[in-house]
């Protein structure tokens, strides 16, 4: 999740559906993660230079005030930028997020520049929902923005996922900024339990790319999804893992693929 005010380097401690807290081998691997990883946590506090957020929100036809605070775990100014160029390129229909913030603003955006597409955007805090619906309502912009606690993941997956019983069938992007890395380096690998739902010549979109976590990550979804072409762009300080789903050549597809050429 992404709040429009200024913020500490870390999020908040968060808890399981269950209650439950995270255990012995869990807390290892944050603090392990965390020691080898703590350059690139540094790196990533500034969320980009005033010059490339003005370029967005020039772009997005949206006030200064519309982002008025990036960095520390939030979503960097690269990562907004790809989001848009991805939208305004493959013109999904059907796009889920996972972790609200300043993804969802300027999402809802480029998805009403583009003159098709409804955004699902789930996060795990109820009163931070409700605050990122006034957050885009403020800009005359939607999107359906869901509380979904975190339960324990799915599948061999360290750590917490959203709960999320109703989600669409096919999914034509999938932005995942969440759950935060300090419940598990590895927690967004849960993510891959939707892989199934994404269109062929869908796109998946993970933040923090190259994290070390991550990373781990990336290399345990190439092995499992052989459809799905995963590689690691840089366009911020935090990377950006992108997948797109093979087909058969789809005009989608190509669209799709252009983004990243």
């Amino acid at each position: 999740m992404t709040s429009r005010h200024a913020t500490s380097p870390l999020a908040k401690p968060l808890l399981a559906l269950d209650g439950g807290s995270p255990s012995i081998a869990d807390r290892v691997h944050v603090a392990a993660f965390g020691a080898i990883g703590w350059p690139w946590l540094l790196r990533s506090l500034s969320g980009g230079s005033r010059q490339s957020r003005a370029a967005l929100l020039e772009r997005l036809d949206l006030p200064e005030s519309a982002l008025p605070n990036l960095g520390s775990w939030k979503a960097d100014v690269g990562f907004l930028k790809l989001i848009v160029d991805t939208i305004l390129a493959a013109k999904p229909r059907m796009v889920v997020e996972f972790g609200a913030g300043a993804s969802t603003l300027v999402a809802a955006r480029a998805l009403q520049m583009s003159g098709q597409g409804h955004l699902l955007s789930f996060d795990q805090d109820q009163a931070f929902a409700e605050a990122n619906r006034s957050w885009l309502a403020e800009h005359d912009l939607h999107a359906d923005i869901r509380a979904a606690p975190l339960v324990r993941a799915p599948g061999e997956w360290p750590g917490l996922w959203y709960d999320t019983p109703d989600l669409p069938a096919a999914i034509d992007l999938l932005i995942i900024d969440g759950p935060p890395w300090s419940i598990h380096p590895f927690v967004r690998g849960a993510a891959e339990s939707l892989f199934e739902r994404v269109s062929v010549g869908g796109i998946v979109l993970l933040d923090d790319g190259a994290r070390p976590g991550e990373r781990v990550v990336a290399r345990r979804w190439r092995a499992r999804w052989p459809d799905i072409d995963f590689r690691l762009l840089k366009p911020g300080s935090k990377g950006t893992l992108v997948g797109i789903r093979h087909g058969r050549g789809t005009p989608q597809e190509r669209r799709g693929a252009e983004v990243y050429a």
